[in-house]
């Protein structure tokens, strides 16, 4: 089977063009003994099966990062590239074609976002510029599909190049050249995108913009997650899921093992989802109707804001604010990753330049950033009595996430490198694309998350059985009342939270406490131990020195916040 590498710099569509030419029929992974990540799937060339990988984004060939390292490896494995350039920024995409021309496998160019070239005045002759190159150089727009048959067309029938190699001097000279050639500009007013996209990475009007986006985002997770449970979910589980679960629990011992396993424990006679800790019965309910609403709900916002073009910005706006928790601003993509799930956003933090950065991030977002599944049941627990207690969270953790940043960056040693980032320009989103981005991460959901969560039952029903939880909480209790203010009861749930956060929540929810004490305990349910899926992540990516350091950051940032909160409230 072939091997055809997709390749261009970052943001220039290639996610769309991968998307386009194999569907949503794809798979991740990372380049062996690396934690490098690239994305590959089936596309068909002619009347053959190809095997097509979306390589990581790079600028060139000089491997001066671990994605350009990644790339010139990949290049020695392939049989055929297709370089994708944006056709608004020509000579700066044409120093990688260059370079990819000189490895002299067979290529063809997509000059993609050739519609938002049109309308910024920039004419450039394809056809002259695919006789300089010596391969085909085909015009796509690949959101709407325009010119992708075309592409495969050619690559299909792709020439070798033959070109020799040059110096960096010498390939910018010949860019210069071939750009004057075949490139043309035209006068033209700014458009509203345009001036949108200014005041975006302005300050005074940079940050006004981010708070409105950001509270769309939220209120558009919350609106689409809630009515996807009291609309969908919900009736599913209570009109179809709940009779069978009753049938199976006539047919079993109350008392016994399988029923408690299966069911878990009947609330006042009946199955109670929230409650009843029975891998059928609250297993399957936390997963797939109080989280994953929420899941899917965030990751459609967060992919239209990146398809849209608005994360750069927010990167570049936050960059000054980033730097003073040793981070620069691009550090806020792992950042809002993690409000989906932490195990993305942790691995997200490999795009960050230096090991102390990577150190940094992570902890943070194990810390101070909640988890869709945590959010969710957060607003279901706390949202119960008040939005205000909700937010009393969010603003705690926030706080921490900015002094404890502040902090690790004081007293670690190093400096932030400065933020060099590309900007596309505002485009509307690609339903194709969303969908792909949106089926891919919910497969990682489903792979990831829901058996973490059916485990964190299971370990608790055993554990009960054999009373390990008393004893715990006979240990650990007076700890608990004297520094927090909670009773006793609560510390199976902070306990539990090393497993999964959500489910100790819920459980918070069964034991009637004060909103004083809800706020406290979830806030320190929320920085304390990440769930075991995490503390997985954190340990593979950090190493185990690395691991027993964020761990004591953790519980110490844990512990005074509890301390602080009981103290105020």
């Amino acid at each position: 089977m072939k091997r055809i590498l997709l390749m261009g710099n970052p943001n220039v569509g290639k996610s769309v063009v991968f998307s386009r030419l194999t569907g949503v029929r794809a798979i991740s992974a990372n380049y062996p003994g690396t934690t490098v990540e690239f994305t590959q799937g089936d596309m068909m060339l002619g009347a053959e099966k190809a095997l097509l990988i979306d390589v990581p984004g790079v600028y060139g060939l000089e491997a001066a990062c671990k994605a350009e390292e990644i790339a010139v490896m990949m290049l020695k494995e392939a049989d055929a590239v297709i370089n994708v350039v944006d056709s608004t920024n020509l000579e700066r995409n044409l120093h990688l074609t260059l370079h990819l021309l000189e490895q002299r496998l067979p290529m063809v160019v997509a000059l993609n976002v050739w519609d938002d070239a049109r309308h910024q005045g920039i004419q450039i002759d394809h056809r002259k510029l695919q006789e300089l190159l010596g391969v085909p150089a085909v015009p796509t727009v690949a959101v709407t599909g325009e010119g992708i048959k075309e592409l495969v067309e050619h690559l299909a029938a792709a020439p070798t190049p033959v070109h020799d190699v040059m110096t960096e001097e010498q390939r910018w000279t010949e860019v210069g050249r071939i750009v004057s050639e075949v490139q043309t500009l035209t006068h033209r007013h700014h458009t509203l995108g345009e001036l949108l996209s200014d005041a975006s990475v302005r300050t005074e009007t940079g940050l006004p913009i981010a708070a409105f986006m950001l509270f769309l985002a939220f209120a558009g997770i919350r609106m689409i997650g809630e009515g996807l449970i009291a609309f969908i979910f919900d009736p599913v589980f209570d009109l179809l899921w709940k009779p069978m679960l009753v049938r199976l629990s006539a047919s079993l011992d109350p008392s016994g093992f399988w029923h408690e396993l299966f069911i878990g424990t009947l609330v006042g006679g009946e199955i109670d989802f929230v409650q009843s800790f029975g891998l059928l019965s609250t297993g399957l309910y936390v997963a797939v109707t109080m989280v994953f609403p929420y899941v899917l709900a965030f990751y459609l916002v967060l992919s239209l804001l990146e398809d849209f073009g608005y994360l750069p910005r927010l990167a570049v706006l936050l960059d000054t604010l980033m730097h003073r928790m040793g981070l620069h601003g691009w550090a806020i993509i792992p950042m809002l990753l993690g409000l989906g799930c932490n195990v993305p956003g942790i691995m997200a933090t490999r795009v960050l330049e230096s090991a102390r950065e990577r150190w940094i991030a992570a902890t943070l977002v194990s810390i101070a950033v909640p988890c869709a599944s945590l959010q969710a049941m957060m607003w279901g627990i706390l949202g119960h009595h008040s939005a205000w207690y909700v937010a009393g969270v969010y603003g705690t953790l926030f706080l921490v996430w900015i002094v404890l940043g502040w902090i690790l960056n004081a007293m670690l040693k190093g400096m932030s490198p400065e933020l060099i980032l590309e900007i596309p320009p505002y485009r509307m989103p690609s339903p194709r694309a969303i969908g792909f981005k949106m089926w891919t991460r919910i497969q990682q959901y489903f792979k990831e998350a829901v058996p973490f969560v059916l485990l964190g039952v299971l370990i608790v029903n055993l554990l009960n059985r054999v009373r390990v939880f008393d004893i715990v909480a006979d240990a650990l209790g007076p700890v608990v009342m004297r520094l927090f203010g909670l009773p006793q009861e609560a510390v199976l749930a902070l306990v539990l939270g090393f497993l999964r956060k959500d489910i100790a929540v819920g459980m918070l929810g069964s034991l009637n406490l004060e909103p004083k004490q809800l706020i406290i305990s979830v806030t320190v349910l929320a920085m304390s131990f990440p769930c075991i899926a995490t503390f997985i992540v954190l340990a593979r990516e950090l190493g185990l020195l690395g691991l027993a350091k964020s761990m004591a950051v953790m519980i110490t940032a844990s512990l005074a916040a509890g301390i602080l909160l009981n103290l105020a409230l």
